[in-house]
């Protein structure tokens, strides 16, 4: 009952692919999660409003309406494009880092690439990223907490009004001379009615931005992490960095950015001897199944050379993450990068620190010395 009030757990691969793709387990989950905080009456009614429109927690049909808008903008083709001005971000990134002192890959390079590809696709200011960053913190602090506080709820809220009111103004500005842009397209949708109502533009928008910024985050850091406590993991890559999107893979799996997703059982049923009822709260742990070892091979050993591990880093089923075509080609371009300008980067002699996020596992610092 320290969890969420009460849930189950589900650890295995197969119980957690199957659940994530059965209908009778609903993505509409919000409702739960923000009234158990204990607040003054209505105090995160708009908070609940908006976010139950994000494509996170839709089910059908809203869901393959919303998704099929975004669809194209996140197909590996049109990804693929990005590859030069991802290399260009991480390429600003890196110069600014002296390579002759101890730095902080979190804070130079982790944190940033991401929000900064995610303004890119959206189309806004890169020069906002700071507060984009800040709100989607305030809004994962939240979210991943087992029992969210009022304070982390009213921080959160503060945050999603401050980035909706953003993108109410993006909304209504001049429009972009570049049209494959995420907000070219969610505005070309607002204009025609495939989105309902301004609520649902924004919803997207802050989704977006959230798990955009979040899983990549992570993915970056967990997975420098790993590949130097693993040396020769990481002299692996240095022998052949065409390498690095099988890594990539093993790393989603090794370490999962995400650790577990949630439902809301609709019909009751009896799963593995235990009665489920409706409304019941079911946590897929995604990071126990991607180690689970009738499903992976010596699952506890980082090995880049694993055959496609077939990992549910990014869920599965029609909530499979809409983003991960992008999230994997942004580690791949930075793990390039970095083994292209330091082949001896180490860890530093500080020791990282890691975020106390049970949903959303990721490092807050990661010294490290490029030399």
């Amino acid at each position: 009952e320290e969890f969420f009030g009460g849930a189950w757990l589900l650890t295995r691969h197969a119980d957690v692919e199957a659940v994530l793709r059965d209908p009778r387990f609903s993505a509409r989950r919000t409702g739960g999660w923000i009234n158990d905080v204990q607040t003054e009456r209505g105090e995160l009614a708009d908070f609940q409003r908006l976010f139950s429109r994000a494509l996170l927690f839709l089910d059908p049909p809203e869901h393959g309406r919303v998704r099929g808008l975004m669809q194209a903008v996140f197909r590996p083709e049109s990804v693929a494009r990005l590859r030069p001005r991802i290399a260009h971000i991480a390429d600003a990134l890196l110069d600014a880092i002296d390579p002759t002192e101890p730095f902080d890959a979190m804070a130079q390079l982790a944190r940033p690439l991401p929000v900064r590809v995610i303004a890119l696709l959206l189309g806004v200011d890169p020069g906002d990223s700071a507060d984009l960053m800040r709100w989607s913190d305030d809004l994962a602090a939240f979210i991943g907490a087992p029992q969210p506080t009022r304070t982390l709820a009213l921080r959160a809220r503060t945050s999603v009004l401050a980035l909706t009111g953003y993108f109410q103004q993006q909304l209504h500005r001049p429009h972009d001379a570049r049209p494959d842009t995420l907000l070219a397209v969610l505005r070309q949708a607002r204009a025609v009615g495939a989105l309902k109502d301004d609520a649902e533009f924004l919803a997207q928008c802050a989704m977006l931005l959230f798990a955009g910024h979040e899983t990549t985050r992570n993915l970056l850091g967990n997975g420098l992490y790993a590949l130097l406590t693993h040396p020769g993991q990481w002299q692996c890559l240095l022998d052949d960095p065409d390498r690095a999107p099988g890594a990539v893979r093993e790393l989603l799996r090794y370490d999962s950015p995400v650790q577990y997703s949630g439902r809301r059982v609709t019909t009751a049923l009896t799963l593995h001897g235990q009665r489920l009822e409706r409304g019941d709260l079911v946590l897929p742990l995604i990071g126990s199944a991607n180690r689970d070892p009738a499903r992976h091979a010596q699952p506890e050993q980082l090995d880049i050379m694993r055959p496609d591990p077939g990992a549910l880093a990014f869920g599965s089923g029609i909530h499979a993450c809409l983003g991960a075509a992008l999230t994997r080609l942004e580690a791949e371009v930075a793990l390039r990068q970095l083994l292209a300008r330091w082949p001896r980067l180490r860890l530093a002699s500080t020791p990282p620190c890691w975020m106390s996020n049970p949903a959303y596992r990721g490092l807050r610092s990661l010294p490290l010395n490029a030399q």
